[in-house]
């Protein structure tokens, strides 16, 4: 079972939390740099391999950790991506 919902104070929680604490407008540059993010090869190909021994019921509990922290991370990129498609539909072209 993941834990990522157990504690509100992950360091990818506060984060996000930091970061929606400013309601300050995004630059246009910031919000495209904020959308270029992306998990690199060798880490789509650990989640996948994390996701597939969930999903068997083999997961160690340090591997269990390692999938928590994709998935934090994984959030707190969506929480940032979405704030920056917020600005550039806010901002004029």
């Amino acid at each position: 079972m993941s834990s990522q919902s157990t504690s509100p104070n992950t360091e990818a929680a506060i984060l996000a939390r930091v970061i929606q604490v400013g309601e300050g407008e995004l630059s246009r540059g910031a919000a495209e740099y904020l959308l270029s993010f992306r998990f690199g090869e060798h880490d789509v190909a650990r989640m996948n391999e994390l996701s597939e021994l969930a999903r068997e019921g083999k997961l160690t509990a340090q591997e269990q950790a390692e999938l928590d922290s994709y998935i934090h991370v994984s959030n707190l990129l969506a929480v940032m991506q979405s704030r920056g498609r917020r600005a550039l539909n806010r901002s004029p072209q």
